[in-house]
C-alpha cells in the first residue's frame, strides 16, 4: 500500500485557516464542519449520528463517550485520549490520529478507510466485525486489540508492537505484519491466511503455529 501523506501540524492542514472553536455542546445527530476543540474535556457525551467534516481535535479528552454511527470525513486529531465509550458503527474516513490513546473503547462494527493512527498508545480496542480499508498504524503500541470477525483490505503496522492481538474469524483480503517491531498474537493464526509476515516473525511463531495446527514438536 502506497504510504498515506499526513499533516503533523495543525498549520499543515489545507482547510486550518478555516477552523473556529466549537460553539455550544456536542449533541445527538450534530453537524460540525470546520470545528476545532481544543484542551477541553467531555464526560459521558452523547454524540450519536453526529457529522465532523474538515475538523480538528488538538489535546481533547473524551471519557465514555458514545459516538455510535457518528461520521468523520478528513479530521484530524492530535494529543487527545479516549477513555471507555462507544463508536460502534461509526465511518471513518481520511482520518488522522496523532500521539493519543485510546483505552477501553468500543467500536465494533465500524467502518475505517484511509486513515493513519500514528505515535498512540491503543490499549483493550473492540474493532471486532470493523472493516477497515487503508489503515496505517505506524509506531504505535496495540495491547490486546480485538480484530475479530473484522475485514482488512490494505493494513500495515509498520514500527508497531502488537501485544496479545486476537484475529479470530478475521477475514483478511490484504494485510501486511512485516513492518511491526513486536508480533504478539494470543488468538487466530489460523484466520491469516493470505497475510505477510517476515521469515524472522515466522520464526518467533513457530510454536503459536503448532499449537493452532495441532502439530507436536518433540
Amino acid at each position: 500500500m502506497e504510504e498515506i501523506i499526513t499533516a503533523r501540524e495543525l498549520s499543515e492542514l489545507p482547510y486550518a485557516r478555516f477552523l473556529r472553536p466549537l460553539d455550544g455542546e456536542l449533541s445527538y445527530d450534530g453537524d460540525y464542519t470546520e470545528v476545532h476543540l481544543e484542551a477541553a474535556e467531555f464526560d459521558q457525551v452523547t454524540a450519536n449520528g453526529s457529522r465532523f467534516s474538515e475538523s480538528a481535535m488538538t489535546a481533547v479528552t473524551f471519557t465514555g463517550a458514545t459516538f455510535d454511527r457518528a461520521r468523520l470525513d478528513d479530521v484530524w486529531i492530535s494529543r487527545s485520549r479516549f477513555i471507555g465509550g462507544t463508536w460502534a458503527e461509526a465511518q471513518l474516513l481520511g482520518v488522522t490520529l496523532l500521539d493519543s490513546a485510546l483505552a477501553g473503547v468500543q467500536a465494533y462494527g465500524s467502518h475505517w478507510r484511509r486513515v493513519v493512527v500514528q505515535d498512540c498508545k491503543i490499549d483493550s480496542l473492540n474493532l471486532r466485525g470493523t472493516n477497515l480499508r487503508d489503515v496505517e498504524f505506524r509506531d504505535c503500541d496495540l495491547t490486546e486489540v480485538d480484530f475479530g470477525d473484522a475485514t482488512l483490505t490494505n493494513v500495515t503496522f509498520p514500527g508497531s508492537a502488537l501485544r496479545r492481538a486476537r484475529f479470530t474469524k478475521t477475514v483478511v483480503k490484504k494485510l501486511d505484519l512485516r513492518g511491526a517491531r513486536e508480533l504478539d498474537i494470543a488468538q487466530g493464526w489460523d484466520a491469516l491466511r493470505g497475510a505477510i509476515i517476515s521469515v524472522d516473525q515466522l520464526a518467533e511463531a513457530a510454536p503459536a503455529l503448532a499449537q493452532t495446527l495441532g502439530i507436536v514438536v518433540r
